[in-house]
């Protein structure tokens, strides 16, 4: 990051202010940085303040709710003054929630978000050792390659989660017979067919490889029922992370409860008219990303359902989290894929243009898949041929697939949109 021009030991010394904070200056603390980066955005930002015109700056609840659908326009044109595309950190998000886009964050912002990683996984000691990684990895070459470079320099192995069949199991037993794996992290389903799988075969994966000490889980939701599967098919810590593209990491587990980061995040919980909901009551999670200057993300609707519990002024916790989970793959041939695997195939289509306002995929056979998306014109032939050829890639070959334009697609009874659905009975 450094090489790159993050400024990473001035994210580092802000990181060490913060937490020097007394916990009973801590809410002025906050109160001061979120009026600070919402003067900024209004100052700076045209499309902010086009989005927040006729707000009381004074009153928070009156500064609008962002949801994805605001932020679906090309990303030059919401970055603030003094930023372009080419002096910021650039991103998209998984597409999990069916609404993706592109997004930037100004260098400092990011080495921040790098800065709370390095300290909260230092909590577990066992992040600083080799890693077996459970996580998608794009197949074109430039950026195959440039991900296979990321592993190698950080001591880290990529598994293919494309492929969740036996066969690709059985092998991935063979490489923690010949590694010295001291942690292992991915996506949830993807460990946790793992799991099954050992145990169906009566194997404990910690045996195999004794050197291995935890296990990460990200991206989706983990229920007692699986983080259970794991600990008895892994023999190790299971440790809980919740982070998004957006902002990082929120919340990670530490002695059994979920650490929720408020150092350069503030987290609202709030009913469906926007009101704060009682402590500890479940509510839609809204997030302000308190030190992005390059690109606005206040009061911001991540698309997830949860609670959370205060400490004090300074210290909260997770509570409860609802989040996004997403169906396996299965395919004619008999493998199985996770349903994030359709964040590489959705990338393969996002322009900056956003001209794709909104996509879910269902499947309907074995073999048939459907792409419903919103959009003001057609997908033209290239759009169709990308996601076809990225079917083939990313599932396998011979897979068909059809597209229905529509004007609005089919939420949950939450609001929420599932990006991948399987009408396929197990």
């Amino acid at each position: 990051m450094r090489f790159n021009g993050f400024p990473i030991k001035k994210a580092q010394h802000l990181l060490k202010s913060i937490q020097s904070i007394p916990e009973a200056e801590y809410s002025t603390y906050l109160s001061d940085q979120k009026k600070t980066i919402l003067t900024h955005h209004l100052n700076n930002t045209p499309f902010y303040k086009l989005l927040a015109k006729n707000i009381d700056s004074s009153d928070w609840s009156s500064v609008p709710i962002m949801t994805k659908r605001d932020l679906q326009q090309p990303l030059k044109n919401r970055l603030s003054r003094s930023y372009s595309l080419n002096n910021v950190y650039i991103n998209k998000t998984s597409g999990s929630s069916g609404d993706p886009f592109t997004f930037a964050k100004d260098k400092f912002c990011h080495a921040l978000t790098w800065a709370i990683f390095e300290e909260w996984y230092g909590w577990h000691t066992v992040f600083n050792g080799k890693q077996g990684r459970f996580y998608g990895i794009p197949l074109d070459k430039k950026s195959y390659y440039k991900e296979r470079v990321k592993d190698l320099a950080l001591n880290r192995y990529r598994f293919n989660v494309f492929d969740l069949t036996e066969g690709a199991f059985d092998n991935w037993i063979k490489k923690f017979n010949n590694k010295r794996f001291i942690y292992i992290t991915g996506y949830t389903s993807v460990l946790v067919a793992f799991a099954q799988h050992l145990l169906s075969k009566q194997i404990v994966l910690s045996k195999v490889c004794p050197t291995l000490q935890a296990c990460l889980t990200t991206s989706e939701m983990c229920s007692e029922t699986e983080r259970e599967q794991m600990r008895k098919a892994f023999n190790i810590a299971i440790i809980n992370e919740y982070g998004a593209a957006e902002f990082g990491l929120i919340a990670l587990e530490n002695d059994n409860h979920w650490n929720l980061n408020n150092v350069n995040l503030y987290i609202e919980v709030l009913d469906d008219k926007g009101n704060p909901v009682p402590e500890g009551q479940s509510g839609r999670i809204i997030i302000t990303d308190l030190y992005n200057k390059a690109h606005p993300f206040i009061r911001y609707e991540i698309g997830d359902v949860g609670s959370i519990k205060k400490i004090n002024q300074k210290k909260l916790f997770l509570d409860h989290l609802v989040g996004r989970k997403e169906d396996y793959i299965k395919l004619p041939s008999g493998k199985l894929s996770p349903g994030l695997s359709f964040y590489y195939v959705t990338k393969s289509i996002m322009d900056s243009n956003c001209s794709i306002k909104e996509i879910k995929i269902k499947q309907h056979a074995i073999d048939i898949f459907e792409v419903e998306y919103v959009s003001k014109v057609e997908m033209n032939n290239t759009q169709k041929k990308k996601v076809k050829t990225a079917l083939n890639k990313y599932l396998e070959k011979g897979v068909r697939v059809y597209f229905s334009k529509k004007t609005q697609l089919e939420r949950t009874t939450k609001g929420k949109l599932k990006q991948f659905t399987s009408y396929i009975k197990s």
